[in-house]
């Protein structure tokens, strides 16, 4: 049992040490283009806009923790960016109505649980491909959304939440900081919980997950809910921000949160992921974007510049799976 078990030991290290690597290699990809953005630009590297790119990276990383869970499980969530338009609308009219503020973020952080939770389970229980169960939930949540509303904007978000979504601590934005720690909670939950070599284990190996006493259907079921939770998380951050909620909000989102993941080193084949990683990679992303507004380059080579990124990400998984 001993011999078996020293094998076992060294691939859990050499997995990590791959992780810890892979990271490194996220790092020095952001750095290259923070050289590459202050050199072109004097106005890059300033406070202020480095603060304005955290920022403008904290809805996009919030999504990509999530979804990060999602993949490391073997899945995929495309329907993120409407269940955070459902929380959204049903917050924001549930705040302009009177409702007190603590009761319309529970009630988004609600909506996403729920819509999570029914993905779950069509995956675990019906076994349904994620791919289809949530490419059917971008349309339903959607639709739901744009019901409950009758297609219009909710207007008269209180002052009171604008101002703690929009507030700062020593000049770190309000928004950095929740997603800092909820990046935090999201590491822990990944290496240091049973639900994290759970994950680990169902998206590497399904069947002997199985075998080994894995509660299977348990553990997608919760990577999904986990992935709609941080979605209204990220829908009450951008109402604070406008204003206002939209039934169209988080057009999109699944695409730039799965860019984030993959970026970061998380495998579409399930079984590896990052939670630094997938910081980063919403870093990268915002950077580039932001770069290259700079610049003034057009939106549509932005586009292109943030295909060839993900491609290139994915290329290197590749090559990395093979050398492994």
């Amino acid at each position: 049992m001993k011999k078996e078990e020293a094998p076992a030991q060294a691939v859990k290290g050499g997995l990590k040490f791959a992780v810890g690597m892979r990271d490194l290699g996220t790092l020095f990809g952001l750095t290259i283009i923070f050289v590459v953005f202050s050199w072109l630009s004097p106005v890059f590297l300033t406070a202020p806009n480095l603060i304005n790119i955290l920022q403008q990276s904290s809805i996009n990383a919030c999504i990509a923790l999530g979804m990060t869970l999602v993949i490391v499980s073997g899945g995929i969530d495309l329907s993120v960016g409407p269940i955070a338009a459902l929380a959204a609308v049903v917050s924001a009219s549930l705040m302009v109505s009177g409702v007190p503020i603590p009761l319309a973020i529970m009630a988004a952080l609600g909506v996403g649980a729920l819509c999570g939770l029914f993905n779950g389970m069509l995956v675990a229980y019906a076994g349904l491909q994620p791919f289809i169960v949530t490419l059917g939930g971008l349309s339903l949540y959607r639709a739901l959304a744009l019901i409950y509303t009758d297609g219009n904007p909710v207007f008269g978000i209180p002052s009171e939440f604008r101002a703690l979504t929009n507030g700062d601590l020593m000049g770190i934005p309000t928004p950095v900081i929740i997603v800092a720690v909820i990046a935090l909670l999201c590491w822990i939950v990944l290496n240091k919980t049973p639900l994290g070599e759970y994950l680990m284990a169902v998206g590497g190996n399904q069947e002997a997950a199985r075998i080994a006493g894995v509660p299977v259907a348990l553990t997608k079921i919760s990577s999904f809910v986990i992935s709609g939770v941080l979605a209204g998380i990220a829908a009450l951050i951008l109402v604070g921000r406008l204003g206002a909620a939209e039934p169209t909000l988080g057009t999109l989102w699944e695409l730039d949160a799965i860019a984030a993941a993959a970026i970061g080193g998380a495998s579409l084949m399930g079984g590896k992921g990052s939670i630094v990683g997938t910081i980063l990679g919403a870093i990268i992303l915002g950077s580039l974007r932001n770069g290259l507004t700079l610049m003034n380059v057009q939106a549509f080579y932005q586009l292109l510049a943030t295909g060839i990124i993900i491609i290139a990400a994915m290329l290197i998984d590749s090559a990395t799976r093979k050398t492994g």
